[in-house]
């Protein structure tokens, strides 16, 4: 396993392989996101309370685990850039921060979308929303300090400090509806002894919650094809690449 990922880490091995792996990735993805949307759409029951507006949990709720994830892959990658330097760890931290900020955004507005009509309000400064709110700007500084700097080696180092420093803001965001008093709802889940939802409305959301992951990993790996090739184009890898030729 070990070899494995140190010949992971070579530019060339994981053009390569993650070449190979895509076209698979992409094929479960959409089966898992077909069979997810359609038994959270169709199948699933109204739910007694909310009616058919519950069904906004199939595309809120993995948009917010993916969030949070999405966020600590960027800090570990981040960190071990910053201790081994390793260029494959720079790339795939800067390569997820554009798509962690999109699944936040995501979540953000489909919560709002869900929260007018139970709430009575677009947006309040919950405890739960504002720090999501804080999570996506992390990102997006992320993207803009990279942006900023010229030298991509000092950009990715500036990129792992700055996500690991974020990083204190995951737990905020996981226990804040149980640290304070939040209109947020409680978990009911994660509780997976005992979920406060029912097995029919589960599986399709842990279904579309795979397929969210799939696609995370699908977006993070041509965009961190597309980041090697921008910054090896004199390679004699990249050379010998037929779509460079």
């Amino acid at each position: 396993m070990m070899k494995f990922l140190h010949k992971l880490t070579s530019p060339p091995y994981f053009y390569h392989f993650s070449g190979r792996l895509l076209p698979w990735l992409s094929g479960l993805c959409l089966l898992l996101l077909l069979a997810g949307l359609y038994g959270g759409l169709v199948l699933a029951p109204a739910d007694y309370q909310q009616g058919d507006s519950f069904r906004i949990i199939y595309v809120h709720v993995p948009s917010a685990w993916m969030s949070l994830f999405i966020y600590i892959v960027m800090a570990v990658a981040g960190g071990v850039a910053l201790v081994w330097r390793i260029k494959l760890a720079e790339v795939i931290a800067v390569s997820s921060a554009p798509v962690g900020a999109s699944f936040t955004f995501l979540a953000l507005i489909t919560g709002s979308l869900w929260g007018k009509p139970m709430w009575g309000a677009w947006w309040v400064w919950d405890a739960r929303l504002t720090s999501e709110l804080l999570l996506l700007f992390l990102y997006l500084g992320v993207i803009a300090l990279y942006s900023a700097i010229e030298d991509k080696r000092a950009a990715a180092r500036a990129v792992g400090i700055l996500a690991l420093v974020g990083v204190v803001n995951i737990p905020i965001i996981h226990y804040s509806v149980e640290w304070w008093n939040t209109l947020h709802q409680g978990p009911t889940l994660t509780k997976f002894d005992a979920p406060s939802i029912h097995t029919s409305m589960l599986i399709p959301l842990l279904l579309m919650a795979v397929a969210f992951k799939l696609y995370y990993g699908i977006a993070v790996l041509l965009r961190a094809r597309n980041e090697l090739l921008q910054r090896e184009p004199n390679s004699g890898w990249v050379a010998e690449l037929p779509e460079v030729k």
